[in-house]
């Protein structure tokens, strides 16, 4: 059985007339859709598209697997429609709240994938600290949050209304200037390490790093720099700058806008769990859909 996507692929250069064109309507890279194109020629057993400098046209073959591929994709697309309207995903709005990272580096993916599925659903995204989209959504104004805790740290206490489904948990790296010396070493860091060494302290005052900052003050680490409410892109934006050293979640690290060197700490010393919150017995087949594809995605991103 051929692959739907392959066949969309084959469909959209048909349309296109050019792998580059398609691939910009896709959302691929071009040598991604040539993948894609290649795998499904090996399945057809025959060339489907003539390569030319000018783009690609199709042999007689492809032409005819195109011509069955359309009515097979517009039955999906059919399929899929009347899924949606017996599962209650036909209309409606789904209102989700993120945390920063999350909302930036996690969300995009999940929420195109989503949207793809299931076009008539109304999207709705804010910005909400843990503690504020808990709260929102025991008060019904979202349906489910992105939240995260630390360790060492509480996590945020749930009302009995909600519960809370674990989704990722990174660990929190060294972000320093470039070359700087603790950020040269392949070995993990042993915290006793930073005694001494300045420190940009992200909000000490803040309930979700109150331990974390606690444990980087036992370990010698000299508050140079503090940076009261959260904000992570500053922090690594004032390390690269070599006012100090800093620790931050390692996909903020990963994705800083500033150069930064890192360098992991000891294993397990300081930890982030990302989870989503849902109001727990309730029928809700957009948020359930939801958080299928956000159990998907983040098992993708890196854990620890």
């Amino acid at each position: 059985m051929y692959d739907p996507v392959r066949l969309a692929a084959l469909v959209a250069v048909a349309e296109a007339g050019s792998i580059t064109r398609a691939a910009e309507r896709l959302g691929y890279t071009p040598p991604a859709l040539s993948q894609q194109l290649a795998k499904l020629e090996r399945e057809a057993g025959t060339a489907l598209l003539v390569r030319h400098h000018r783009g690609a046209r199709l042999t007689g073959a492809g032409e005819l697997l195109v011509a069955r591929a359309r009515r097979v994709l517009d039955e999906l697309d059919r399929a899929r429609h009347e899924l949606a309207r017996l599962t209650g995903l036909s209309g409606g709005t789904l209102r989700l709240g993120t945390f920063q990272t999350a909302g930036i580096q996690l969300l995009p993916p999940v929420l195109s994938t989503f949207r793809r599925a299931y076009p008539d659903v109304e999207l709705s995204v804010a910005f909400h600290e843990p503690t504020a989209g808990i709260t929102a959504v025991a008060a019904g104004e979202i349906d489910l949050a992105l939240t995260h805790a630390y360790e060492p740290g509480e996590p945020p206490s749930l009302p009995a209304t909600l519960s809370a489904e674990p989704l990722l948990t990174e660990e929190l790296v060294l972000v320093t200037a470039p070359g700087h010396a603790l950020a040269g070493g392949s070995t993990r860091l042993p915290l006793a390490e930073l005694a001494g060494e300045p420190l940009i302290s992200m909000a000490p005052d803040h309930p979700a790093r109150r331990e974390v900052e606690a444990v980087l003050t036992r370990s010698g680490a000299t508050p140079s720099v503090l940076v009261a409410t959260p904000g992570y892109a500053l922090v690594c934006a004032l390390a690269s700058a070599g006012l100090g050293v800093g620790v931050v979640p390692e996909m903020v690290a990963r994705t800083a806008a500033t150069p930064v060197g890192t360098r992991l700490l000891e294993a397990g010393a300081l930890r982030r769990t990302i989870s989503v919150v849902h109001r727990t017995g309730e029928a809700a087949p957009a948020a359930d859909a939801f958080r299928a594809l956000l159990r998907g995605a983040f098992g993708r991103a890196r854990p620890v």
